[in-house]
């Protein structure tokens, strides 16, 4: 009679309190709200929306990598390669644009497929030959990065001008502020990815599988097809993330984005995803890109200070939100 007295006291607090899932998410958005307002204190200019739409356009290439990113670590998986493919693809295109004469839309087209393909592989031998998404993916990091250097040791700087006119491409959200065509391309997968995710049933698959993926297999889910899926999908963005970085700086360079990765895998954490799958929000991982930004342009406005606080903040956040998991984790399975 106790123990059931206890249960039904449990299952009340339980209904009149957040959902455990929910509270890395609202961490998140309590985290940027702070470290917004704190800038603004500190420098008013970061109310305007030439400084917003700076977020977009300094960190559009490397959060279309944390958006693929996300769903592989839904799943309970990880991407080491995402790093070295943006910059494989940035010096692959620039080379095939300014040395091979490529047309432009047709080397865009070839990189994508490349990315999407090496993805597709990655996913095929961790799902059918059971090898470990860290092991397989951090020789992925090694392989991509070493063709990169194939092509060239050098930066490329691409002139072609279609290339220069998709760089300048974009729409004036007022007449001094422009949003420019990598930015809007940005917030399409993010818009995407939120769609994918939360409606179709590939995106409940997803967190099937991290939650649990024996469990998702009785169930008659397509376990095989969304774990390739997902790899296939990251290879996409990270190779799209090379797109981008390619028009953002107008070249190509293969270890100009060594250790992104870990910026990507940070940003996703610090967006609410569990590092043990299923449970994850594309919104969460927007608003992990954006507190990074913050981060990054408060001290470049402070002027005085290091660059390298921007690691040693994100660490420490990264470090919270790690903790703030594995207590969530702890109180879950007391629950239980």
């Amino acid at each position: 009679m106790k123990e059931q007295s206890q249960r039904l006291e449990r299952s009340r607090l339980s209904s009149h309190s957040i959902n455990p899932k929910y509270i890395p998410l609202i961490a998140t958005v309590t985290v940027f709200l702070l470290l917004y307002g704190v800038a603004s204190i500190d420098f008013p200019t970061f109310f305007s929306l030439q400084v917003v739409v700076n977020f977009f356009i300094d960190n559009a290439f490397w959060g279309v990598v944390a958006v693929g990113m996300t769903f592989v670590m839904m799943t309970g998986g990880i991407d080491l390669s995402v790093g070295s493919m943006v910059g494989f693809v940035s010096i692959f295109a620039a080379s095939l644009i300014e040395k091979s004469h490529v047309n432009p839309y047709l080397a865009i087209a070839i990189c994508l497929a490349t990315g999407s393909l090496i993805g597709f592989g990655s996913g095929l031998i961790i799902r059918y030959f059971r090898v470990a998404p860290f092991i397989m993916t951090l020789a992925n990091m090694f392989l991509i990065k070493g063709l990169g250097l194939l092509i060239s040791t050098n930066s490329i700087a691409i002139t072609n001008p279609v290339i220069v006119g998709l760089s300048n491409a974009g729409v004036h959200l007022t007449k001094s502020v422009f949003l420019p065509l990598i930015s809007i391309v940005f917030i399409i997968i993010f818009v995407a990815g939120v769609y994918v995710s939360s409606y179709t049933r590939f995106g409940r698959t997803v967190y099937a599988i991290g939650g649990n993926e024996q469990s998702a297999t009785l169930m008659g889910l397509k376990v095989a097809a969304t774990k390739v899926g997902v790899y296939t999908l990251s290879g996409f963005c990270s190779s799209l993330g090379g797109v981008i970085y390619m028009l953002y700086t107008s070249s190509g360079y293969a270890i100009a984005t060594v250790g992104m990765e870990l910026t990507a895998i940070s940003a996703v954490v610090i967006g609410g995803t569990l590092l043990s799958g299923g449970v994850g929000y594309i919104g969460g991982t927007l608003v992990g890109v954006l507190i990074l930004g913050v981060i990054q342009t408060f001290i470049a406005f402070q002027g005085t200070l290091s660059s390298w606080w921007i690691r040693i903040v994100i660490g420490l956040l990264l470090l919270l939100f790690i903790l703030l998991q594995q207590a969530l984790a702890v109180s879950s399975r007391r629950l239980r």
